[in-house]
């Protein structure tokens, strides 16, 4: 039962070329930069990544852009703070884009997470993102159907967790990763302190370790905006 890894090397190496990923974070917030970086130097290409932005400045999902392992983003914010590595790649006609409203972002995971297939919202009905997908009326308003999301693979941050694989988060950086971890064939999650097994009540317990088939532990992780605040380029 023990899923600790003993590198963010080794945990990312499984992930091979077309693969689609999932990754955790709201911005730099429960953003895993040290697994991003690790599956930059493994080099799988043509991967399709899920998350809520498309990368700022050149670390973690910038860099894994602008290094040539991403062929297409589904996410809701492809313009965020300094989308250069994003933006080059879309105007040059290198990387697809699947723009999708926040909160449908979220349960589009969320479902895939339970089993459910798809859902319907009114969030992007009439606009082009509607173009193409099933509308259905409910109640005098106007809805369309959006499906699941799964990923072969996610990367997500922790906090706290214990070899079996539960976790806890800090604060703001839950964000997407508890549902990512449940929407995922094969989850992977890099904490910065590894607890005892049993050690954290149960009732803290945020990720049961039923959804995490690795972990690593990073004590000391890198923060996306003090890394862009320094000007870092990876690799």
């Amino acid at each position: 039962m023990d899923k600790t890894c003993e590198s963010a090397a080794k945990a990312v190496a499984q992930i091979p070329d077309g693969a689609t990923l999932m990754v955790g974070g709201f911005g730099g917030a429960g953003a895993p930069i040290e697994l991003m970086h690790a599956l930059i130097d493994h080099g799988p290409k043509n991967l399709t990544v899920i998350n809520n932005n498309a990368g700022n400045g050149h670390v973690g999902i910038a860099a894994m852009i602008e290094q040539g392992l991403v062929s297409k983003m589904i996410c809701s914010f492809p313009r965020s703070a300094d989308p250069l590595a994003f933006t080059e790649k879309f105007l040059a006609g290198e990387i697809d884009l699947e723009l999708v409203p926040q909160g449908t972002l979220a349960e589009r995971i969320r479902a895939g997470g339970a089993g459910i297939p798809a859902f319907y919202t009114p969030s992007g009905y009439g606009t082009e993102l509607a173009e193409g997908k099933p509308a259905a009326e409910f109640d005098g308003r106007m809805y369309i159907q959006e499906r699941a999301l799964k990923a072969d693979f996610a990367l997500i941050k922790a906090d706290k967790g214990d070899p079996m694989g539960n976790l806890t988060y800090r604060m703001a950086a839950r964000n997407f990763n508890p549902l990512m971890a449940m929407a995922a064939t094969c989850t992977i999650a890099q904490v910065a302190h590894i607890l005892p097994t049993s050690s954290i009540d149960p009732e803290h317990v945020i990720t049961p370790g039923i959804f995490i088939d690795s972990i690593v532990v990073i004590p000391n992780p890198v923060q996306e905006e003090m890394l862009n605040r320094r000007e870092a380029i990876y690799p």
